[in-house]
């Protein structure tokens, strides 16, 4: 039997994780296996899609900006992935490839890592791009009574509150300020606050003393947005759990063990991330 090997395919593709931390947990299961970067531009995508396999690989994550592509070209697609109309995570299976979106498991598991037993009855999120799209989806699976989707543009917001029109109002972003009060979780799910992109001007001072602000970007670790969130007392969750949380079903289907989010696993990820600043 040959070595299992697996892929995240993007574009661009260097800055990735995923080989860490799938590296890690073959190391730790004492498996054989590989999990490659393969950068993949957009024209090219269908050609790399229908002949992985034959490159020997037995499934891999999609990133940016592939996963609408590689939902609509998967033979089978879980009820998560139809509902996002995205897949991040493929598989082979009795011949034809599968495909699921993982990022609304790693987007709950890691508020359940981080925060034991929460909930919330409202939620506001910032954004409704692809991200969002996960995000609202395990908010809605959680329970979630309604959500405040804020956009800078009026399309993609009302685009994704047809997922639940009864659960999810569409604001525009200009009416953040007087929304804020109402909130017990707050979600940024856009890139602002990113290293290199344009801050995320918010002034958190509305937010009720006991709600949540998570952000899903990374890097840095501590984005501005939950700087001034633990500035005020409040509970914070960054977003490298989310990343580690969503990678753990494509290694169980790749290389046959499901492996855990560990503090250990978080550590050499954050070092690595600080050694890349």
């Amino acid at each position: 039997m040959s070595t299992p090997t697996a892929f995240v395919v993007g574009h661009p593709i260097k800055h990735s994780r995923s080989p860490l931390i799938h590296g890690y947990w073959l190391a730790e299961h004492g498996l054989e296996g590989s999990y490659e970067r393969v950068d993949v531009a957009p024209e090219e995508f269908e050609s790399f899609f229908r002949g992985f396999e034959h490159r020997g690989f037995r499934g891999g994550n999609v990133t940016i900006p592939h996963k609408e592509a590689a939902f609509r070209l998967a033979d089978v697609t879980t009820e998560r992935a139809r509902r996002l109309e995205a897949a991040n995570t493929l598989w082979i299976e009795d011949g034809r490839v599968h495909a699921d979106n993982t990022d609304v498991i790693g987007f709950i598991a890691n508020l359940d890592q981080e925060l034991g037993r929460w909930g919330a009855r409202t939620a506001l999120v910032l954004g409704a791009g692809g991200a969002a799209r996960g995000v609202v989806a395990g908010l809605l699976e959680r329970g979630v009574e309604k959500i405040v989707l804020a956009n800078r543009t009026d399309g993609k917001g009302r685009e994704l509150a047809n997922f639940e029109p009864a659960r999810i109002e569409p604001i525009a972003w200009s009416e953040i300020p007087c929304r804020l009060a109402e909130a017990e979780l707050l979600v940024n799910t856009t890139l602002l606050g990113m290293a290199g992109q344009p801050p995320l001007e918010v002034d958190l001072a509305p937010l009720p003393g006991y709600a949540t602000v998570t952000d899903i970007v990374y890097m840095p670790l501590e984005t501005p947005l939950l700087a001034q969130a633990r500035a005020r007392g409040l509970r914070t969750v960054d977003g490298l759990g989310m990343l580690l949380h969503q990678a753990v079903p494509g290694f169980a289907r790749w290389f046959g063990v499901t492996p855990k989010v560990t503090p250990q696993l978080r550590a050499l990820v954050e070092a690595d991330i600080e050694r890349r600043r």
